[in-house]
């Protein structure tokens, strides 16, 4: 279904600015990604690349609303995706495949993206709206029926001025875990789309141990090539020449996200994983970004341990939505929901982790699609 909003917002009844609300196009891309550059706020998943990469990877139709002054300035964006599920339900999230999206603006700007935002739910027949937020959101909050789930933080590391401070002020024991790999002879380069492939032959192998469907080549291959300069591939290599560990980051003014990392079990003893790490923060570090987003982690959980190390602080994220009973969904008591959902994923990651490769392979990207996390 193809949607065009365009609403003015009238300055006489609400006594603010006068503004336009519409769905951007293809041609705004530089004035959007001006936009998000000049925003504190703003983060890698808000360029518009996100937006071509989930519609060409994996055929989501994506609906990006911005606001424009009287001037014709953008003042405010809200990226949306509908995601489509296989039986025709549809949510528009803001944003999928990663941690945070959400609408950027002032207030009453922000108000308006979200009043739009129901109407075009409505309008595609959406039953519901996710807006996934990095930080504590009051506007989105004072819209009801929207809720706010708390159960997820990103790791946030402030770096300092070179990766020799930065060094010097790990513990001994986290130095010395990243000297193992380096001991042993292991090596980690640095790049882009030219180590695609070693990076998903880590990240597909780990994935299938997980007992996790992987995100389609496709998907990285057409990101990797939007973002170009904004991307980097990190793969860690044993003095054989065999990738064992992976991992992308992406950037964004002084602020470094790494949204996907894997490394091989079989070669844990050697920690691969800790070079992996160490060659992205020190790359970050020595080229003058201020903050390192390890990503999302549930509290006290494994990966949580793991960045803490590196002296990670956890920032909760908010997730909000369209409360269930707003749009005639069954409710159910979240603590039981979570449960139910907890013992059908044990089951299948047991069950997946256990396939075949060919078949994972094959079959994986077809359904993590419909996987928005």
């Amino acid at each position: 279904m193809d949607i065009d909003v365009v609403i003015a917002v009238d300055s006489t009844l609400n006594r603010e600015p006068f503004m336009i609300i519409r769905i951007a196009t293809d041609n705004d891309q530089s004035t959007w990604d001006a936009y998000i550059s000049s925003n504190p706020d703003a983060g890698p998943y808000h360029f518009f690349g996100w937006k071509a990469a989930v519609e060409r990877a994996y055929g989501h139709k994506a609906y990006y609303l911005l606001a424009e002054d009287s001037s014709g300035t953008l003042v405010g964006i809200l990226p949306l995706i509908c995601f489509r599920m296989p039986w025709g339900r549809k949510t528009l999230i803001s944003l999928p495949y990663c941690d945070y999206g959400g609408p950027l603006g002032n207030p009453s700007t922000q108000q308006a993206l979200l009043s739009k935002c129901k109407d075009l739910a409505q309008q595609l027949g959406a039953s519901g709206i996710e807006l996934r937020c990095s930080a504590k959101n009051p506007i989105i909050e004072s819209n009801k029926p929207f809720q706010v789930l708390f159960h997820k933080v990103r790791m946030l590391l402030t770096l300092p001025g070179s990766s020799e401070a930065l060094w010097n002020g790990f513990k001994s024991k986290l130095r010395s875990q990243v000297r193992r790999p380096q001991k042993e002879g292991l090596e980690a380069r640095l790049g882009g789309l030219e180590l695609l492939d070693d990076f998903y032959h880590v990240f597909s192998l780990n994935m299938h141990a997980l007992g996790s469907p992987v995100h389609a080549y496709n998907w990285f291959d057409v990101l990797l090539s939007i973002y170009r300069e904004a991307a980097k591939v990190c793969v860690v290599y044993l003095k054989t020449g065999e990738p064992v560990a992976a991992g992308i980051i992406l950037t964004l003014n002084k602020k470094v996200c790494i949204p996907w990392s894997s490394s091989l079990r079989t070669y844990n003893r050697l920690a691969p994983n800790m070079l992996l790490y160490w060659t992205f923060l020190s790359w970050a570090t020595d080229n003058g970004y201020k903050e390192f987003d390890f990503g999302r982690s549930t509290p006290n959980e494994g990966t949580y341990r793991f960045k803490m190390q590196w002296g990670a602080i956890p920032k909760m994220l908010y997730w909000c939505r369209v409360a269930s009973s707003a749009n005639g969904l069954p409710v159910f008591p979240e603590r039981l929901k979570n449960s139910y959902r907890s013992r059908l994923r044990h089951v299948a990651e047991i069950v997946w982790s256990n396939t075949p490769s060919s078949v994972v392979n094959w079959i994986g990207p077809r359904i993590r699609k419909y996987i928005s996390l």
